[in-house]
């Protein structure tokens, strides 16, 4: 693979990622959504999607990484660091423009995320916050706790993605990005309600930056105490599921 075609296929695939994860993030959340209060299956379902969408894609071009902790996972087992940072920048990029179609797509909902001046007041008339369609949030803010979740689902994503690769009927049927998908809405399913499951650094930064620029009336702070943990977490996570793979396999 040429870096040209590294550096593109990481940014489209990412970035359809990532307008079919804060998509359906907005959907959910979002007052004037027809999909609004639909319930964390359907995220989970979305985000699932996204991969299914984004690393079949990227795949002919970059093989789908989308996501630097399995990049680094990868390198870790095979010890090819050379590229690794075509990766990630294509990663980044991608988050981003992603978030960014996102917020176009739910434009005029996020225009309406105010409270309306012929409305009395109260819980059900105050501004949606935003930055849970965007980046993750952590139902209890625990630092230590929250590293420790992200890191175990990271490892349970990315080592899974790593043994794949030892089934070579999966890659030649063409499934494994399938059952990558799937792997990801179990995540979410299982694992994903303490911290929102990040597992996914570009997933989380790229649109938290998106998000603090965004002019997205009422859209509350973009929470940049936490944002190291879905940062950090996922890149340990990665990093161990790759040292594991090396010892068990």
């Amino acid at each position: 693979m040429s870096n040209g075609d590294i550096l593109v296929g990481e940014i489209i695939g990412t970035a359809i990622l990532i307008l079919f994860g804060a998509g359906v993030c907005a959907a959910v959340t979002l007052r004037h959504s027809k999909a609004r209060a639909s319930g964390w299956t359907v995220i989970a379902f979305g985000w699932g999607f996204g991969v299914l969408a984004g690393a079949y894609t990227a795949a002919p071009l970059s093989g789908g990484h989308l996501n630097p902790a399995v990049t680094l996972g990868i390198a870790v087992d095979t010890g090819e660091w050379g590229k690794v940072w075509l990766y990630l920048l294509g990663q980044m990029i991608g988050a981003m423009l992603g978030a960014a179609l996102a917020y176009l797509v739910y434009f005029a909902q996020f225009q309406a995320n105010v409270r309306g001046s012929d409305t009395t007041g109260g819980p059900a008339d105050e501004p949606t916050p935003t930055l849970g369609i965007f980046s993750t949030i952590p139902e209890i803010r625990n630092p230590v706790a929250n590293l420790v979740t992200e890191i175990i689902a990271t490892i349970a994503l990315v080592l899974p993605i790593l043994a794949f690769g030892l089934t070579e009927g999966l890659g030649q049927s063409g499934t494994t990005v399938l059952i990558v998908s799937l792997l990801v809405v179990g995540i979410g399913l299982s694992l994903g309600g303490p911290t929102g499951y990040a597992i996914n650094p570009a997933r989380d930064l790229g649109p938290r930056i998106v998000h603090a620029f965004l002019p997205i009336p009422n859209k509350g702070t973009s929470d940049w105490a936490y944002a190291w943990v879905p940062v950090v977490g996922p890149l340990v996570g990665g990093t161990l599921a790759g040292l594991i793979y090396n010892a068990a396999f």
